[in-house]
């Protein structure tokens, strides 16, 4: 798989540009430009090497069909500003398009497709839509990670039509998750959250082998509270997860690598209320596990000081009420301080830890932030995304 700065002679040549801009949007206004963001020195790249841009992407979920609502008006909107560019948005239907329409004169740069999944054919893969889009560009470029997991008509099968290249924020994105998962620098430490274990069973099976330390937080540990024979009160929980538990700690046994879960928690009545330290006996039947407690944290932390590599992928509590956001804060201040030092190589994953970190403005204090979500936690799997496999596989360069 080449990067697209590899490529010596893009001068005039026209880019099909794949990129991810699903960004959340109310009322044509969008809340947040994380992954409009890291894509700016893609586009400024080619820019620079004075390439004619063709951007397509998505929004949302048309189902095939066209919904005003998910236009990709506002974002292209956004990138004008960002790039100080003039971005064309191109609603012309894309299977009546053809190359000489897209650029009138040399000063127009980049252009912008309609929302790509519009058009039924995108999410079937389809072999002619795929061939219509490449009669467009002279290259194809996939800046699209966090897409890369579909086997989509502008993600695989248009790689069989151009020449390929993985766009420079791709490359990165499989770069950091190489050095977590094959080039890695040990000891290593993986903190996991999120509220089903069921969900994340084939990730952790997948890293345990690979990893020295597993530490389980937020719903997910409230299961292994349980387990272990505690009270966990109306704590979110996932019914039939003892069997998968039992397996976790098997294989960690197996393949030495330690699994940690909370020792102490801070509880609350409701999800709106004040916090209180706990220890795990002491739970009862009326109260909700929503955050670690200090005991925890400080593990946590210590675990953190002797780790050379660390994924973070999912809150410690529900950080949307401050009073349960500490062990999330705590986590990312020792994580930034120890890669201020240079002592760590970081990388964190996952929707709701990225929202965590933007709220905080921490979010550049990371050594890489995936801002993909299914593909990040299938690349995690072990799985070969559809988007990586094509890439390499149809690299005519």
């Amino acid at each position: 798989m080449k990067s697209i700065s590899e490529e010596y002679n893009l001068n005039n040549k026209k880019i099909l540009l794949r990129l991810d801009l699903n960004v959340p949007l109310i009322d044509d206004k969008i809340t947040d430009t994380t992954r409009i963001d890291k894509i700016i020195p893609t586009l400024k790249f080619l820019i620079s090497q004075n390439a004619k841009i063709i951007i397509i992407s998505h929004v949302g979920r048309p189902n095939g069909e066209v919904v005003n609502e998910l236009s990709l008006r506002p974002i292209c909107d956004d990138l004008k500003i960002k790039l100080s560019q003039n971005i064309k948005l191109i609603s012309k239907n894309i299977k009546e398009i053809s190359s000489k329409d897209l650029f009138n004169s040399d000063d127009e740069k980049i252009v912008m497709l309609e929302n790509i999944r519009f058009y039924p054919e995108e999410e079937k893969n389809n072999p002619q839509f795929a061939k219509q889009l490449s009669t467009l560009a002279d290259i194809y470029v996939n800046d699209a990670f966090s897409c890369s997991h579909r086997a989509h008509a502008s993600i695989v099968e248009i790689t069989n039509f151009l020449p390929c290249y993985s766009g420079l924020q791709l490359f990165l994105e499989v770069d950091a998750l190489k050095k977590i998962t094959s080039e890695i620098k040990k000891p290593i430490t993986c903190i996991i959250g999120g509220s089903k274990v069921s969900t994340k069973i084939n990730i952790i099976k997948n890293l345990i082998p690979k990893f020295n330390n597993i530490i389980i937080v937020g719903g997910m540990a409230n299961n292994i509270i349980k387990y272990m024979g505690n009270n966990i009160g109306k704590s979110l929980q996932e019914e039939n997860s003892d069997m998968i538990i039992k397996e976790i700690f098997s294989l960690s046994e197996t393949e030495d690598c330690k699994i940690v879960y909370p020792v102490d928690v801070m509880i609350g009545r409701d999800l709106n209320g004040n916090s209180q330290i706990k220890e795990l006996n002491e739970i009862s039947s009326e109260e909700m596990i929503l955050d670690i407690g200090p005991k925890t944290i400080s593990i946590i932390k210590n675990i953190i000081e002797e780790s050379n590599t660390i994924l973070w992928n999912g809150p410690a509590g529900y950080f949307e009420n401050p009073n349960f956001a500490n062990g999330s804060i705590e986590i990312a201040k020792k994580i930034i301080e120890n890669n201020k030092s240079d002592k760590i190589y970081s990388v964190v994953g996952g929707g709701d830890t990225v929202s965590f970190l933007n709220s905080l403005n921490l979010i550049n204090n990371f050594n890489f932030v995936s801002t993909a979500g299914g593909a990040f936690l299938e690349y995690l799997e072990g799985k070969e995304l559809p988007g990586i496999k094509a890439l390499k596989k149809n690299d005519r360069t």
